[in-house]
């Protein structure tokens, strides 16, 4: 009479709209909040990402076939004529596709910091070389930057010649370190996810064991218990998404404001596009998909073990 009783009880809500399995309230349970939180983590890990991403890539395009010339002289007037001689041989080479010198007011304003409103006057002891800006046409290589260094340096002693790209190699190295990191933190995150998905699926399935047993013996298949656990942690996993892409979006806004506010050049170049939105706004469907997949796996693994 017992097991009739709970039969009867069980037996609408089986394959219905309604059913027994995972009564828990969706807002009242930690698995919405948990989702929550990993997805926040990824949209920002994912954002950094991205924008490090395009912050290298608009940096090497800029300094793509750059130079800089240094004519180190003490006398003014001798650093005057060495510099406009190395400018009228780069601008008769054929590769040299643009060229100009650096004006003096905007040198001293960068080593003002540095040396103090002093530095660049004429009786200070500590000459100001000057500084040439020069774009090859195509890559600058090891061989052409000889041939050039070799050229200026015999009309132009005190000059010295470097690739833009060669000093700033360490960091480039450093951006595509924290790429790399950014990358594994979104992939720890998504196996952070799944792993949760996985216990709160094991735990939900432990609790309704004997439910579980009854839909069995109603004609219940695996796929249809499983479909039921799928659709519980879908919902939860959306929840969980909407709230954790708001806030990953809330915390991007605010850091995107104070680097924003440090007016540099080359933080400037890390701004994301509209691919780079589209890529972080599927995050969230990304992390349901994975959280049912998980459920689904985890539920068909445990009931075939059950049996």
């Amino acid at each position: 009479m017992a097991l009739a009783q709970v039969i009867r009880r069980n037996q609408p809500r089986f394959g219905g709209e309604r059913t027994g399995l995972l009564q828990q309230a969706r807002l009242g349970g930690p698995m919405p909040w948990v989702i929550a939180i990993m997805i926040a983590l990824t949209v920002m890990a994912a954002a950094t990402g991205l924008a490090l991403s395009n912050l290298a890539r608009n940096a090497s395009a800029e300094i793509a076939g750059g130079i800089t010339v240094q004519v180190v002289e003490a006398a003014p007037a001798e650093r005057d004529r060495q510099a406009e001689v190395a400018l009228a041989l780069l601008r008769n080479r054929g590769d040299v596709a643009e060229v100009r010198r650096v004006p003096d007011a905007e040198l001293e304003g960068l080593i003002e910091p540095w040396l103090g409103e002093a530095a660049g006057t004429a009786d200070e002891a500590i000459p100001i070389p000057a500084l040439i800006d020069a774009r090859l046409r195509g890559p600058v290589t090891a061989q052409r930057l000889e041939a050039l260094r070799a050229e200026l340096t015999a009309s132009v002693p005190s000059a010295k010649i470097d690739a833009q790209a060669g000093w700033l190699a360490p960091v480039f190295q450093a951006i595509s370190s924290l790429q790399w990191l950014a990358i594994g933190l979104v992939v720890l995150l998504a196996a952070t996810s799944a792993a949760a998905v996985w216990l709160a699926a094991r735990s939900a399935l432990g609790s309704n064991r004997d439910t579980i047993e009854i839909v069995h013996l109603l004609g219940g298949t695996d796929g249809q218990i499983a479909r039921i656990f799928q659709r519980s942690i879908a919902v939860d996993a959306t929840v969980g998404g909407i709230v954790g892409l708001l806030l990953g979006l809330i915390a991007l806004f605010l850091l995107g404001r104070q680097f924003a506010a440090l007016g540099s050049g080359l933080v400037a170049g890390g701004g994301l596009g509209l691919v780079d939105w589209v890529a972080i706004g599927a995050i969230p469907f990304t992390g349901v998909l994975i959280a049912m997949l998980t459920a689904r796996i985890t539920v068909l693994a445990a009931l075939r073990r059950m049996l």
